[in-house]
């Protein structure tokens, strides 16, 4: 979808039923913010499964396939071309289980590490420009008020 086809409010020619759809507003809110995230992303030949499947790595540590796909909350099916592209950047190492030869232990190379790093810029970037018309201390009310909504909503 276009930008201007996720605005919420077009103004009068908005429904004020429509106008008074949390789900509307969060639902257009969030595709907003992927688009402008997955677009600073492939700039730099990344995607948001690049990311999280990083990230989990940097935290956890090196771990099998399905740890990481539970960790990262990427499908099992979608996981191993994420993996392949991962491995042909250098950014990640696949190795054999010496426990258990038939699957294989997911490592972050430097190279992922430094990657890594650089996605965490532009994600800073990123989400500093979508919330540009925030104070600091609305950020962090927004973020807490959706983490506790989002918290409610999985229960």
């Amino acid at each position: 979808m276009e930008p201007a086809e996720l605005r919420f409010d077009h103004g009068d020619e908005t429904p004020e039923r429509l106008k008074a759809q949390l789900s509307r507003l969060l639902g257009m809110t969030a595709g907003q913010t992927q688009r402008v995230a997955a677009d600073a992303l492939r700039a730099v030949g990344a995607h948001k499964d690049h990311f999280v499947v990083l990230a989990a790595l940097a935290e956890f540590g090196p771990a099998s396939q399905a740890a990481v796909a539970g960790r990262a909350r990427v499908y099992k099916s979608d996981l191993v071309a994420v993996l392949n592209e991962l491995e042909s950047g250098g950014w990640i190492a696949r190795t054999p289980d010496p426990t258990d030869k038939r699957r294989n232990i997911i490592t972050l190379t430097a190279a992922g590490e430094d990657r890594l790093a650089e996605l965490d810029r532009i994600l800073t970037t990123v989400n500093a420009h979508i919330t540009a018309p925030l104070t600091p201390e609305e950020r962090s009310q927004l973020f807490a008020l959706l983490t506790r909504i989002n918290t409610h909503l999985s229960q």
